[in-house]
């Protein structure tokens, strides 16, 4: 039985220095440790912890009882209760040992679990922040192309506003020539509706008077 605890000393030890330096062979200690923790691992870890724990606290009993005796006996020992003694003592020590070395084991993989949630949640929480500034440069990109739009359709609208006033200003001197014109052309018919009255009168008139220079002529005829 020392046999069996002193290998079970030493694997624990040996699994203790994996989990503790990172090796190749950690992932696969941790690995088997998940497994463990599944299913009907917990319980046969349970049992077997409980068990060893019974054969601690017989062994404890016993040497609690050696001691008796030996007070029992003034102090006196003989060789055998000196051998269980020894023997007791040295598997209660070991089987301590396995005890103690199996929570420090469960408390290591529960830690280096937890630091590889915490490893996963911190490298999201970096992606997020990275896809936050990606989108912020991205953004601030897009409001400096947005910028240069404005100024370009900006400018672009001040120069059709000159070029709308330039327009409209000669659009207003084309009205005013043709007002102009069209006050001209007026005069121009008045004038020339006058001329025709007058044309009509001076022929009016000359018809008159070869009318009466045909008359007169005809009365010295007679």
């Amino acid at each position: 039985m020392i046999q069996l605890l002193f290998t079970l000393i030493f694997s624990e030890g040996a699994m203790i220095a994996l989990l503790l330096f990172k090796t190749p062979l950690r992932k696969l200690v941790i690995m088997g440790l998940d497994r463990l923790k599944r299913g009907r691992g917990p319980l046969v870890v349970k049992t077997v912890a409980g068990t060893i724990l019974v054969v601690l606290s017989s062994s404890v009993y016993s040497m609690v009882n050696i001691q008796k005796r030996e007070i029992e006996d003034g102090g006196a020992i003989n060789p055998t209760d000196q051998v269980l003694m020894a023997k007791h003592l040295l598997e209660a020590t070991l089987m301590g040992g396995i005890l103690f070395l199996a929570l420090m084991i469960d408390r290591l993989h529960h830690y280096i679990r937890e630091l590889r949630i915490r490893r996963k949640g911190m490298e999201v929480v970096k992606k997020q922040t990275r896809g936050s500034e990606d989108g912020k440069f991205t953004f601030s990109e897009e409001m400096k192309g947005v910028e240069e739009e404005r100024t370009r359709l900006r400018t672009e609208l001040m120069r059709l506003e000159s070029e709308l006033q330039s327009k409209t200003k000669d659009v207003d001197v084309a009205e005013a020539n043709v007002s102009a014109l069209r006050k001209q052309s007026e005069g121009f018919l008045l004038e020339y509706d006058r001329l025709l009255e007058e044309n009509q009168n001076l022929r009016n008139k000359l018809q008159s008077l070869d009318r009466k220079l045909s008359h007169s002529g005809s009365k010295k005829n007679m």
